[in-house]
């Protein structure tokens, strides 16, 4: 949400103020009114905002720099400013990068509230938040824009050529945030571009919301290149959702915070069951099929997360600085220890000593083999039969737990903004869009965009850095067996994890 303040709080005389739709307004700083203006270290400078209305701000006269392009920097004092010799480690430039057109609502509307034939999709696998997202769907086009006419289309893509559809009112989703899942019904699959888009078109539907994770949103954007082929007058706007927040460019995906505090429960209950019994030993294995954000901000929120494993990470079981040797340590200096384990997290190993089925779901995802069994029996042998100690392992798999409860408080102020967003944006002719933060600012996005890469966690990225200084667990790359394990299975791991990554709309 951007912080705005109209010229009348700030200028000297009265101006009219700043309408809170119009999408060109000025964003000021929203600590400035907070401040006790003294003369002494203020100076006062009128500035003029895109409206052409006189501004007047508060310039602190020290500590700023004005740059070629307007933008007034209040800097911070720095070392070099009293040590002009101090050393320079490392310094990295870059370009300004790419920009993308900031969210929220324009001046100008390219569809008569009484003529808007809507409708709304979810599709893929579940996460906290979807029924809000609708509910703010609804709520928005009808409340701000006027718009009667929503329908919900029932079990996913399939649903536009099975004719199921819902009709939706601010009353007929009034409460359903409460409540997990979705009512519209969700399914993998049945993607069929011809199809779906003659549905519409039959219908004379002119603006379709999208709710779905990286296979759905590629499925939008045929559905969008075919709507631009034939000329048609529809908007086509997704809301990206993925409880794993692997998607690409957008900060964070609605229903991770959600994940991340459900989770602390599972690893709650690991954490008490290993404290009260001899050695030990509790693994939680959490959603993460490419990406280990869930298990990494999870272990962090605990605390009382020992190790952590995720896919990005390649981890090895023997040798000096192995898990075996980590394991061995924690149960003689703590008598217990937890495990936090994504579910994507060391294929290769299951995949050498289990058959591999090559299976897929019905969004194309390769079926995962099952890491948290395979790495319980492993343990278990390890020290029942070699080390010869009494273990007492915990294995707790949340996964659906998590997926079906309702969005928290955070991500519920989350969808809305993410709702408001593609509303907006559809009322104002814009199409092929995805919504979501970027930089802490939420913006339009081409849908390709989004759906080019997944989002991985980086090893080299200071998150990952403060979870290895929290759990103060081995790194697994300080080992010549690291160079080993690498030699020996890294083609097979690169095969397995690329024949994985394949997906189908």
């Amino acid at each position: 949400m951007d912080h705005s303040i109209s010229s009348r709080s700030l200028s000297r005389s009265p101006s009219p103020s700043i309408s809170p739709f119009n999408s060109k307004r000025m964003i000021l700083n929203p600590v400035f009114h907070k401040f006790n203006f003294d003369s002494r270290n203020f100076e006062i400078k009128p500035l003029v905002s895109r409206q052409n209305r006189p501004v007047v701000v508060a310039v602190r006269s020290s500590n700023q720099k004005v740059h070629n392009d307007g933008f007034v920097l209040e800097d911070v004092p720095h070392l070099t400013n009293f040590l002009p010799d101090l050393p320079i480690v490392i310094q990295k430039d870059s370009p300004r990068g790419v920009h993308f057109r900031r969210a929220g609502p324009r001046e100008k509307v390219y569809f008569k509230s009484d003529e808007v034939r809507a409708c709304i999709v979810t599709c893929g696998g579940l996460c906290p938040g979807i029924n809000t997202v609708i509910r703010e769907i609804v709520c928005g086009l009808s409340y701000m824009y006027g718009v009667d006419e929503i329908l919900g289309i029932e079990g996913g893509y399939r649903g536009f050529y099975s004719k199921n559809t819902l009709t939706l009112s601010p009353k007929v989703v009034n409460d359903i945030h409460k409540r997990g899942g979705t009512i519209l019904r969700t399914s993998r699959g049945g993607h069929d571009t011809n199809k779906i888009v003659d549905n519409i078109e039959d219908r004379g539907i002119n603006q379709v919301y999208i709710i779905g994770g990286d296979g759905t949103q590629k499925g939008a954007a045929l559905i969008y290149k075919e709507v631009e082929k034939r000329g048609l007058q529809v908007a086509v706007a997704g809301i990206p959702k993925t409880i794993d927040n692997d998607i690409a460019v957008i900060d964070k995906s609605f229903g991770f915070d959600t994940a991340v505090e459900e989770a602390q429960r599972a690893i709650n209950a690991a954490h008490v069951e290993v404290e009260s019994v001899e050695n030990g030993v509790g693994i939680v294995k959490l959603m993460g099929r490419y990406s280990g954000f869930i298990s990494m901000y999870a272990t962090l929120a605990s605390r009382d997360v020992d190790c952590c494993l995720i896919p990005e990470s390649p981890f090895y079981l023997e040798g000096p600085g192995g898990l075996f040797e980590f394991i061995e340590r924690q149960l003689k200096e703590n008598g217990h220890m937890v495990i936090v384990v994504a579910e994507g997290a060391g294929q290769e190993f299951v995949a050498q000593s289990m058959p591999a089925v090559d299976e897929k779901d019905a969004s194309g995802n390769r079926l995962l083999l099952d890491i948290g069994l395979w790495l319980t029996q492993k343990i278990k042998d390890r020290f029942t039969k070699v080390q010869k100690m009494t273990i007492n392992m915990k294995y707790i798999d949340p996964t659906y737990m998590i997926r079906a409860i309702p969005s928290n408080g955070s991500d519920n102020i989350y969808c809305t903004l993410l709702a408001h967003s593609a509303v907006h944006g559809a009322m104002a002719g814009f199409t092929g869009f995805t919504v979501g933060p970027v930089n802490s600012r939420h913006a339009y996005i081409p849908i390709a965009r989004v759906t080019e890469t997944q989002k991985t966690v980086k090893l080299t990225d200071r998150m990952w850095a403060r979870l290895l200084a929290s759990t103060n667990q081995p790194s697994f790359l300080n080992c010549s067996e690291v160079l080993h394990h690498q030699e020996k299975a890294g083609r097979k791991t690169t095969e397995v994890i690329n024949s994985e990554r394949t997906t189908s709309t």
